[in-house]
């Protein structure tokens, strides 16, 4: 089993692959790193055209794998794009794939 990758990264890597299981989840986190700065809830629903209850919840599970961040502002949240994380992505897809890691990949 040496040339397994290893479990800690593999779980990672799952949560990550997890939270954009979605296809709204995939598009929040396309908009937010198309609009690269923290935005209010108010405005991901406007461009998602969902319930606030859905976007939240979407935001919810993308914060706790850290694609997405929150920054309170007042009594409000403001949700970003993780840029870390989500440089790290293709390294991970390419891992998962069996493909090296592109130099100074994330691990």
């Amino acid at each position: 089993m040496a040339d397994l990758l290893d479990r800690s990264t593999a779980r990672e890597y799952a949560s990550w692959f997890r939270a954009l299981a979605d296809p709204t989840r995939v598009q929040i986190v396309e908009y937010l790193a198309r609009q690269a700065r923290p935005m209010p809830v108010a405005e991901i629903v406007a461009a998602a055209g969902l319930a606030q209850s859905t976007v939240s919840q979407h935001l919810k599970i993308l914060t706790e794998v850290r694609f997405v961040l929150v920054e309170p502002v007042g009594t409000a949240r403001h949700y970003r794009i993780n840029t870390r994380c989500v440089d790290c992505f293709p390294s991970a897809a390419d891992v998962v794939m069996g493909r090296p890691a592109p130099a100074g990949a994330c691990a």
